[in-house]
Parts: structure tokens; C-alpha cells; sequence
């Protein structure tokens, strides 16, 4: 069993920086997947970045490459979100996940098992 609890969220202007930390609790996080999502008002939860077990591999949406980048720390049970140059389409709830055991990096909401509270993210212009 893994729990998450998401943090970071606020208020920022067009071009800021936020940075986004899920800790885990669970003694099978670091050999586990993440995944950050989001969701806007009225919009399906879309994927937005994930990271597997080591931290040596990520993938992120077309829309945050170059902006966003998704770390972990094991030792802390702890998975972050950097986001930078944020623009107001950016704004949405924030959700980290953790999926199962996995050999390649999950990319939809449908792998992942266990989910954060959600933090909410919104970029004034």
C-alpha cells in the first residue's frame, strides 16, 4: 500500500517557476513508477510527466518539454514536479501517482494505482 500526499501548489504569474513534492509512505515507492497529472476545470485528467523506479528515465507531455522536470529522491520517498516558464494554460489540479511493479514507464491515468490529493496550480497572465 502507498499513500501521497501533494504539495507546492499556489499562485504564480505568466513566466514563473513552482515546484511541486509528492511524499510517499510505503516501503515499495522507490521501486515503483511516477507520474504527475493534471486536470483542468471541465478537462479529463492528462498526463503530464513520469519518472521509473531509478529515476533514469522520464517522459513528459508535448506541452511541458523544455518547461517541466520530474525528479525523485528515494531516500525521502519523495517525488518532485519543477515547472518553469508556466503560462496560464498551465492552470489546473495537480495529482502525483504511483503505479504497480512495471517494466516500461506508464503513460495513462490507467496504470497508475495509487493518487495524491491533488494541489492546485494557477498561472495568471
Amino acid at each position: 500500500q502507498v499513500q501521497l500526499v501533494d504539495s507546492g501548489g499556489g499562485l504564480v504569474q505568466d513566466g514563473g517557476s513552482l515546484r511541486l513534492s509528492c511524499a510517499a509512505t510505503g516501503r515499495a515507492f522507490s521501486t515503483y513508477p511516477m507520474g504527475w497529472f493534471r486536470q483542468a476545470p471541465g478537462k479529463e485528467r492528462d498526463f503530464v510527466a513520469a519518472i521509473n523506479w531509478s529515476g533514469t528515465s522520464t517522459a513528459y507531455a508535448d506541452s511541458v518539454k523544455g518547461r517541466f522536470t520530474v525528479s525523485r529522491d528515494n531516500a525521502k520517498n519523495t517525488v518532485y514536479l519543477q515547472m518553469n516558464s508556466l503560462k496560464p494554460e498551465d492552470t489546473a489540479v495537480y495529482y502525483c501517482a504511483a503505479s504497480g511493479p512495471r517494466v516500461r514507464l506508464p503513460l495513462t491515468r490507467y496504470e497508475y494505482i495509487y493518487w495524491g490529493q491533488g494541489t492546485q496550480v494557477t498561472v495568471s497572465s
